[in-house]
């Protein structure tokens, strides 16, 4: 079967079999994971590279929230880059996780469930839990590491930050290695991709580059050169000298602030920030322009996101408050 026109020089595929391509090449594969209500493929598009010499499986997805694309071209660039003749073992890149709510600019899938909430998926469910369940088995489960790379939500801004379970020694280890911002304990939960992973097996971090809807050159470049680092660490490709910078500040917990009443939101600080408890956060005002409400830390912290929408209903997000762990913390994880 000839490859569609958008992916050129594409293998058609239902499934990844990392054994059955070529090693010391590049290859490009579309794998079909449903159909629309016209019997057309809807195919999710990997890059892959495999090595000269055998080792492990190294994967990566993006935009498994449609309108978060700032991992699209850190795959990119990390293909361009790769040399097979210098690879030990294979690099997945799952372009487009979401391909539905890619072609709709929006963060959830076709039917507004936000597939990242899905997993397992189920293997005679609706079209989202049908679509995360073969992600997961067709594609995913061939990986011996797993990097999901996402951004902010619509209306909100990140830093660089990784979300890892930090108490463990191979996901710590990660984590650290793509020298972010802000490392945030996370233990996989609310049936996400991470956890589905974990739950086989696979060592897997969730990379939070930035903000959605746009590509961010400074984020892009750390990223790439980040999991650059874990492909010398795990035997992928030689090891490389790691970059002299600031270490991340490490949170035990996270949590979101939010609004109590509606109005026109100010939030004062920026992302990476580090507040003091009773700080002053945001400002809100009614519509004639009335200061009604200022929202205040409520315990020192860490900007991890925050939001940059004005205008916001009781219980809008205000800001992401990283809590930092105390010293020594989480040193069994290093």
């Amino acid at each position: 079967m000839d490859a569609p026109h958008w992916a050129p020089n594409a293998r058609i595929t239902d499934a990844l079999n990392v054994d059955d391509l070529e090693p010391n090449a590049h290859h490009r594969m579309v794998v079909t994971l449903a159909e629309d209500a016209l019997g057309r493929p809807i195919r999710v598009p990997l890059l892959i590279a495999r090595g000269a010499r055998p080792g492990p499986v190294f994967g990566m997805t993006a935009a498994l929230h449609g309108n978060e694309l700032n991992g699209i071209p850190v795959l990119h660039r990390v293909f361009q880059d790769l040399q097979p003749e210098r690879l030990k073992g294979t690099v997945v890149g799952v372009v487009v996780a979401n391909v539905p709510g890619y072609l709709m600019h929006q963060r959830e899938f076709s039917d507004g469930s936000d597939l990242n909430h899905l997993f397992p998926g189920k293997p005679m469910g609706n079209l989202a839990e049908l679509w995360a369940h073969r992600l997961l088995h067709r594609i995913v489960r061939r990986f011996d590491y797993l990097v999901d790379l996402h951004t902010a939500s619509f209306g909100r801004v990140n830093c660089l930050y990784v979300r890892a379970d930090m108490s463990r020694q191979a996901t710590a280890r990660m984590a650290r290695l793509v020298n972010p911002d802000i490392l945030l304990h996370n233990p996989p939960s609310d049936r996400t991709l991470r956890g589905a992973a974990d739950e086989f097996g696979i060592p897997a971090i969730t990379l939070e580059i930035g903000n959605p809807h746009r590509f961010q050159e400074r984020y892009i470049k750390r990223a790439r050169s980040g999991v650059r680092t874990l492909l010398g660490e795990f035997g992928l490709l030689p090891k490389r000298k790691l970059p002299d910078s600031p270490p991340p500040v490490l949170c035990r917990s996270s949590s979101w602030i939010y609004t109590d009443r509606g109005g026109l939101l100010r939030v004062l600080p920026e992302v990476t920030d580090a507040l003091e408890a009773g700080q002053v956060i945001a400002r809100q005002t009614n519509v004639f322009g009335d200061l009604v409400r200022e929202y205040l830390a409520p315990e020192a912290g860490v900007v991890i996101g925050k939001s940059v929408d004005p205008v916001g209903q009781s219980g809008a997000r205000v800001l992401h408050l990283g809590v930092p762990a105390a010293a020594g913390e989480f040193l069994a994880g290093i």
